[in-house]
């Protein structure tokens, strides 16, 4: 089965972070993220392609953002909250504060 890559705390920039954050899905993704401990990727509901939710997903996690834990065939999502705050920190809460 497919392992997933994820940045190291230290190695996660803030530049592509705040790439990331920049598309209206993936802020949608990571407010979704920042309401519960793990999300399976079936639970976001998102009205688009599996492609393109992968892709957004994809983007999040080598960014940084979200961390991908495979269990069978379950994919199950968490907000990397505690390496970005200590990154960068009051980013998300700014970020998670001001979309409406």
């Amino acid at each position: 089965m497919r392992q997933y890559q994820h940045p190291d705390r230290e190695n996660i920039v803030l530049t592509e972070v705040l790439y990331a954050l920049s598309d209206p899905t993936r802020l949608q993704i990571v407010k979704m993220l920042a309401t519960k401990p793990e999300i399976t990727c079936s639970e976001f509901c998102l009205e688009m392609s599996k492609s393109t939710q992968s892709h957004h997903f994809k983007v999040l996690r080598d960014t940084g953002i979200m961390y991908t834990r495979l269990e069978g065939t379950q994919h199950h999502n968490s907000l990397r909250r505690k390496d970005l705050d200590a990154r960068f920190p009051n980013l998300l809460d700014a970020v998670l504060n001001g979309i409406q």
